[in-house]
């Protein structure tokens, strides 16, 4: 039996995607969790197989807590669901180490599939986005400058580029409104940007800004 945990911080999701997946007989879905705490404890203390998580949550978001989960649970297969459609985050989930990403608007086709082949050992990505992928990796550029920003720096670009105050990304965040600032300097020394103004306007030219 494949013992699923999944992660996400909308109640209608968590249930939508247990009832498909427990639909399977050799599928089954002993967990659930909200937010990062809830699924660090999890992990903890019980063996998952397989975790579904949410790339975007309130508090520490799906990316920043993988390199935990692997840390606490070597074995596991991680699985990144997300509502972005861009390229980026897809290979910054990769890079990290989860083996399969799935958009929230094709969860429901192909989760099944995707948590028998990390399952399995093997990787996932759907067809249509892989060949996205593709065509993003053949395509020659040169580095932008958002590309040289910790995983960290650039979720703290994505919102302050959605118009978040600083004390609400820190809420957010859970992190001090100093730290935040912190983090907002950093962004615009090293994108060479002058305020908060230019770094929004790059984020809206360049479509960094997440599609809620």
């Amino acid at each position: 039996m494949i013992k699923v945990l999944i992660v996400d911080d909308h109640a209608i999701v968590l249930e939508g995607l247990k009832r498909i997946i427990e639909f399977e007989k050799d599928i089954s879905v002993p967990w659930m969790a909200r937010n990062a705490n809830e699924t660090l404890k999890i992990v903890s203390t019980q063996k998952p197989d397989v975790i579904i998580l949410d790339i975007s949550m309130e508090g520490r978001s799906g990316l920043d807590i993988i390199k935990d989960i692997k840390t606490a649970l070597p074995e596991v297969k991680i699985i990144m669901l997300s509502m972005y459609q861009e390229e980026r985050f897809a290979v910054r989930s990769f890079k990290l180490g989860a083996a399969g990403y799935l958009t929230k608007e094709m969860a429901s086709e192909e989760i099944i599939y995707a948590i028998r082949k990390v399952y399995a050992g093997g990787k996932y990505i759907s067809q249509r986005f892989a060949e996205k992928l593709i065509d993003e990796i053949n395509q020659p550029h040169e580095k932008q400058p958002h590309e040289s920003l910790s995983e960290r720096e650039y979720e703290v670009l994505v919102y302050l580029a959605s118009g978040k105050s600083i004390s609400v990304i820190a809420k957010d965040l859970s992190l001090s409104d100093r730290t935040v600032s912190t983090y907002r300097h950093r962004i615009l020394e090293k994108m060479n940007l002058k305020n908060t103004a230019e770094l929004i306007r790059y984020a809206v030219n360049a479509k960094l800004t997440p599609r809620i």
